[in-house]
């Protein structure tokens, strides 16, 4: 049946939305609690028999549009839409039915709709309005819990009742059900995982890594013995996803939603699957209830579910007890690229900032909006939230003419309650939050406590100094430069994010200039240099054993897989971006790794046949860059009259340079996919790491702050080497005490536990952990440690 033939639009209940509006707004105790209660109605839900539709439209009051100028648009493909196909171009039909408006809000309601599942693609749609030229406009859905196509096209009407019913993990979440009714509140994990989806697996999707988990959960059920790869993933209780909504788009290129051939009542789209890199953080807000179509194998964002029911019913390893593993969703509300004045109206907007436009967090509707956002994407199923860049939460206060943190809206963020099952809850929430960050003297000023103090729940956590931005710990004087942040750890960590590797430190670790003074113990290459800072033995088994907080590893650092900032949609600052990125080249790719056949494919094909090619490139382009000031038409000539000739295009020109930036781009994805380290895992190095981990799973209170009698502090004199000691004492009375070289030559044959650390003398310190390198003979006494070698030995009272 048409289109035209099965919807019905109910004028009457369409009215009916509009009334109840006007009595929220009038009735409510304030503005923002009637925008609170709007924003459930916004979007698209199905009823029984019918959908409803509600839309914030503030610039049709800005166009004084008239009622009979809007209409909701419906949208139905005449043939099926295969949404893992790369491309299709299909013929839709097109309805445009009435609406009912109070103010500055639209509803609708509608009969007789496809309603989107796992199995079935449903109709499209989104909101039109006609100018006095009789052109048409388009408004999109922000809220919208499908979008096959992206931020940028009409949004899919979805089943989301459907997508929650019958998940596996429902008796996970009913078991959390309190006997009093309240909201059930997450604590901490003991330690997490950071995962980037895209570069995770093979696959790239959310399927694959599910598939990944449920792999292990097989060889754990049948207690197999574990590979390096399988190690990777283990010994974690949470997952932390990047940023899992949809990004920007191309700047200069195909649209993934084209329409062509308008006629009334028929369109022609050109529906590409969408297929943009990025790192998760190009976020446009539009769309953030929902899932990156990007990273969906099927188009569906079940595949979050599945995810989240693979990870809640995981098992532990026959005869051990283990909690299910916890899912962390990393959501991006502190900022919008600038695309997002394409996707949004331009009311959610406050003005330009660094990464591209700051949102108006004190209008009551944004803010409104935003919560349910976030209450809608957690509600896929996810225990925890981290919030990126907590410190850009900020409104403009015209009395003091200045920009202020909005600490409230932080603390609205943590108060949203979810509900899946059945069971409401509240999740375990992080803040990255470096304020006075990037004032210059951030890194002095910063105290990482901002959040957690100004918050009612002492369950609130922040990433803390050695987990923020700029750690290097590759550079020679690194830990001791460190050491008055590291005692800081010791008394106020219990509440932050430890760990020296994630997705902004790897980063920024490829970014430093090699010929700064480099720890070269640590390799003879810099990619090894690189891979052993941030998959450190000594760093592991300090952040596990020894200091307090939440350690938080990243996958592609624990693999040894390169990273950097992936993001193939830029045409204006494209170059721009790769010229401050050339410099990775000389940390994560040699002679060897450029010459696989499968890596770099498109530079080479572009005639950047050797690495010392392309090295020779990246030399000439970042200064030009700069003396230029970015003017790519000069950039190029230059490039053209370099002698000898540049290998790379024929002839440089604007188009050029912006191919090989997104060459570049496109090729470091792939390049960094986690699948082409796993071959050259080191077992040893896997097998202590997992064993550093599932030591603190066994002693979670050393996620608690220094005590009394507790030491941490190091050997001196120093003799051209730093080395920690550290001795914690349990509830339990038992005793760990950490002895580990971070940097430097050889110690002096020594015994670590006749050091004279108070507390430390006496017998009965057992080995508990030793770090590769030192020999399984090894059980105590004198020993010579070396650059990321470590100890740990436990003693148990009586």
């Amino acid at each position: 049946m048409s289109l035209k033939d099965r919807a019905e639009a109910r004028p009457d209940i369409a009215a009916g939305l509009a009334e109840d509006c006007h009595r929220i707004l009038n009735e409510a105790e304030t503005s923002f609690d009637a925008e609170m209660e709007l924003a459930r109605r916004l979007g698209a839900h199905v009823a029984e028999g019918h959908v409803t539709f509600g839309f914030w439209t503030p610039e049709l009051l800005d166009h004084r549009v008239p009622d009979g100028d809007v209409f909701l648009e419906l949208l139905a493909p005449e043939e099926d839409v295969d949404l893992t196909r790369a491309s299709q171009t299909l013929r839709f039909e097109r309805v445009y039915l009435p609406v009912a408006r109070y103010e500055d809000r639209v509803f609708a309601a509608v009969s007789g709709l496809k309603i989107g599942t796992r199995e079935d693609v449903g109709d499209f749609y989104a909101l039109v309005w006609r100018d006095p030229e009789g052109a048409w406009h388009r408004i999109l859905d922000p809220l919208a819990a499908s979008l096959p196509y992206g931020a940028f096209a009409p949004a899919e009407l979805y089943d989301v009742a459907s997508m929650h019913r019958g998940r596996a993990d429902e008796k996970y979440f009913r078991s959390l059900a309190t006997e009093d009714g309240s909201a059930y509140k997450f604590g901490p994990p003991t330690n997490i995982l950071q995962i980037h989806v895209p570069t995770a697996t093979a696959g790239g999707t959310i399927a694959s890594l599910n598939r990944r988990y449920q792999r292990l959960a097989e060889r754990l059920a049948n207690d197999m013995a574990l590979e390096p790869a399988d190690q990777l993933f283990l010994g974690y209780d949470a997952v932390q996803l990047l940023p899992v909504e949809p990004t920007t788009v191309y700047e200069d290129g195909h649209a993934f939603w084209e329409e062509t051939d308008h006629e009334d009542g028929q369109v022609t789209v050109n529906l590409t699957r969408p297929d943009t890199t990025n790192w998760g953080y190009d976020v446009v807000i539009g769309g953030m209830a929902t899932v990156n179509p990007v990273l969906l194998e099927s188009g569906r964002p079940d595949e979050l579910v599945d995810l989240a029911a693979t990870l809640h019913t995981f098992p532990a390893r026959p005869g051990t007890t283990q909690p299910p593993k916890r899912l962390i969703l990393d959501v991006v509300f502190g900022h919008s690229d600038n695309q997002g004045l394409g996707a949004l109206n331009a009311h959610f907007f406050a003005g330009p900032n660094m990464y591209g436009q700051n949102m108006a967090y004190k209008n009551p509707t944004v803010r409104a909006i935003l919560l349910e956002l976030q209450r809608r994407k957690v509600d896929f199923g996810a225990d925890g939230v981290r919030v990126d860049g907590a410190q850009d939460f900020k409104w403009w206060d015209p009395t003091s003419q200045e920009l202020k943190h909005d600490d409230e809206y932080l603390q609205q963020m943590a108060d949203v309650e979810q509900c899946v099952a059945g069971t409401t809850y509240r999740p375990w929430f992080i803040f990255e939050d470096g304020r006075p960050w990037p004032q210059e003297d951030w890194e002095l000023s910063s105290t990482y406590r901002a959040v957690v103090e100004s918050q009612k729940d002492d369950d609130i956590f922040q990433w803390g100094p050695l987990t923020f931005a700029h750690n290097t710990p590759f550079i020679y004087t690194f830990w001791l430069s460190k050491f008055w942040r590291i005692q800081e750890m010791l008394t106020h960590g219990a509440n932050w994010i430890s760990g020296t590797a994630n997705h902004d430190t790897l980063r920024r670790g490829t970014q430093v200039n090699p010929k700064l003074n480099i720890n070269t113990r640590l390799g003879d290459t810099k990619m090894e240099i690189l891979d052993k800072a941030y998959d450190n033995p000594a760093v592991a088994m300090l952040t596990y054993a020894a200091l307090p907080g939440v350690p938080m590893d990243f996958l592609n650092a624990r693999a040894r897989a390169s990273w950097g900032f992936i993001r193939n949609q830029d045409d204006l600052y494209g170059v721009k971006v790769v010229a401050e990125e050339a410099i990775s080249l000389k940390w994560q790719v040699d002679e060897y790794s450029y010459s696989v056949p499968a890596n770099f494919r498109r530079l080479k094909e572009m005639g950047f046949a050797t690495r010392e090619d392309l090295a020779r490139f990246f030399e000439f382009l970042p200064a030009l860059v700069e003396v230029t000031e970015y003017d790519l038409d000069e950039i190029a000539r230059l490039l053209n009259v370099a002698e000898p000739k540049l290998a790379g295009p024929e002839h440089f020109s604007d188009a050029t340079l912006k191919a090989v930036a997104r060459a570049w781009m496109d090729d470091m994805h792939e390049y960094c996919n986690v699948s082409h380290s796993l071959p050259r895992l080191d077992s040893v190095q896997t097998d202590f790491m997992l064993a550093v981990r599932n030591f603190r799973r066994a002693r979670p209170w050393l996620r608690d702050n220094f005590r009394d009698g507790d030491h941490f502090d190091y050997i001196r004199p120093i003799d051209g080497r730093t080395v920690f000691t550290s001795l914690r004492h349990g509830p339990d009375g038992e005793q760990v005490y950490t002895v580990t070289h971070m940097e430097g030559g050889p110690t002096d044959d020594f015994d670590p536990v006749r050091l004279g650390i108070p507390g430390l003398d006496g017998f009965g310190w057992e080995l508990a952990l030793r770090t590769p390198g030192i020999g399984q003979d090894y059980v105590g006494g004198p020993i010579v440690l070396r650059d990321s070698m470590g100890l740990v030995f436990t003693r148990t009272p009586g």
